[in-house]
């Protein structure tokens, strides 16, 4: 038989093969040829951060952001002024509070602490324009939503130890100024407490006078009043089946509890049953993400696309992680969200901005408080970046997360509520 019939012959047996192959098996064979080889899935990770992250960083850092950001603004916008006047701050804050640790981060292949080092330069500039006054991107700083948004930053600074360390004397006296100008703002009686309870953390975390109080208050009213069982808080006086618990409410307990007890041990005492909870809420996350990297589309504020996930990326940065998931698993469910999230052909504007939208430009998913600005909290699902290579996290070969155990008829665990006794 000649050469080329014999090679058609083959793939037509080959192919015959395949068909005959039961489903499950064809999906894993497909599923294990796309998985990235080791190493790419960081590569991954820092092009999608530096996508979201660079138009932000780069234009605040030269001065510009409030001439090349658009502000696209929810159809339902409750006070149109107000928001456009905010929507810097709210893009720049959430940027900072997902890339905190990755900034603060040392050593890693060359290109990365290349783009390690230019990020560096422009979030010392970004800092110092938004606190300036004499600065065009001067940021506002008092009223509702700045407080929101400021409390962001103060997340961000407090994850990057270096940016604040680097700098100068004069930009850190207008941080301070800037963020005492909240404590004008009375928080909402709902997650927003924790906002105020972030900004006097930060004050306590770089040996400033901070308010005691405020950050008392926060914790008091989740901690003894607000937790509604198996690993969910009530954002307020009533629960409310929404991303809050990841969003907000979580990563700042998680961070407001580890600088204080870091500083005085007064809330050591609830540290146990809140690692049950925050372990707990984690599992729920992990099986919340599909095989494709899609979730539930319920509650508010879902045009924070992958920001639905902080308090797993948290978790997983703090190597806090239940034994019950592998950082591996997590890590491809991360991926899997961060590509779902943000691959659609329209997720950016034609100058690099995202748009509204989970998957791509989708208006009408805004709530009323929503703009471009609020959009980047996305950028939290990055956080894991603030780990090294090296970690498990990175290194470990890919593992399958629940949702592709389930799917692909793979045993997995059973689930069970957390009950706390």
């Amino acid at each position: 038989m000649p050469f080329r019939k014999k090679t058609k012959a083959l793939k037509i047996l080959l192919l015959a093969l395949l068909c005959w192959l039961p489903g499950s098996l064809m999906h894993t064979a497909l599923a294990q040829k796309k998985k990235p080889a080791a190493g790419q899935e960081r590569q991954i990770w820092l092009q999608y951060m530096d996508k979201v992250a660079r138009p932000v960083l780069f234009n605040l850092s030269q001065d510009q952001l409030k001439d090349k950001m658009p502000v696209a603004l929810s159809n339902k916008i409750d006070n149109k002024a107000s928001r456009e006047k905010v929507a810097y701050l709210e893009a720049f804050g959430r940027v900072m509070s997902g890339i905190g640790p990755w900034l603060n981060l040392e050593g890693g292949s060359k290109e990365e602490v290349a783009l390690r080092n230019q990020y560096r330069q422009w979030a010392l500039k970004a800092v110092a324009n938004a606190v300036n006054p004499a600065a065009k991107d001067y940021m506002q700083w008092n009223g509702g939503q700045p407080l929101v948004d400021a409390s962001f930053l103060a997340l961000g600074l407090i994850k990057c130890p270096w940016l604040w360390e680097n700098l100068d004397s004069n930009t850190k006296e207008q941080v301070v100024t800037a963020f005492k100008a909240t404590r004008s703002t009375v928080p909402v009686y709902s997650n927003w407490i924790l906002f105020t309870g972030m900004i006097e953390a930060f004050f306590c975390n770089y040996g400033l006078e901070y308010d005691a109080v405020r950050i008392e208050y926060g914790i008091r009213e989740f901690s003894e009043h607000w937790y509604v069982g198996d690993g969910m808080y009530a954002d307020g006086m009533n629960f409310a089946l929404d991303y809050y618990n990841s969003y907000v409410i979580q990563p700042y307990l998680a961070t407001i509890l580890e600088v204080v007890n870091k500083k005085n041990n007064r809330y050591k005492g609830y540290v146990p049953k809140f690692d049950k909870i925050g372990k707990r809420y984690a599992e729920i996350q992990e099986r919340l993400i599909n095989t494709d990297g899609s979730f539930p589309v319920i509650g508010r504020s879902i045009a924070y696309r992958g920001g639905a996930f902080h308090h797993l990326a948290d978790m997983a940065n703090r190597r806090q992680l239940p034994e019950s998931l592998k950082p591996a698993q997590v890590r491809g469910a991360l991926t899997a969200v961060i590509k779902k999230t943000l691959e659609a052909p329209t997720t950016f504007t034609k100058t690099g901005w995202l748009n509204i939208g989970l998957y791509g430009h989708q208006p009408d998913a805004a709530d009323f408080y929503i703009t471009t600005g609020s959009l980047y909290l996305c950028a939290t699902i990055f956080l894991p970046l603030g780990l090294p290579e090296s970690d498990p996290f990175w290194a470990a070969p890919a593992a399958p997360w629940t949702a592709v155990k389930a799917w692909t008829g793979q045993d997995f665990p059973a689930d069970h509520a957390l009950d706390l006794k």
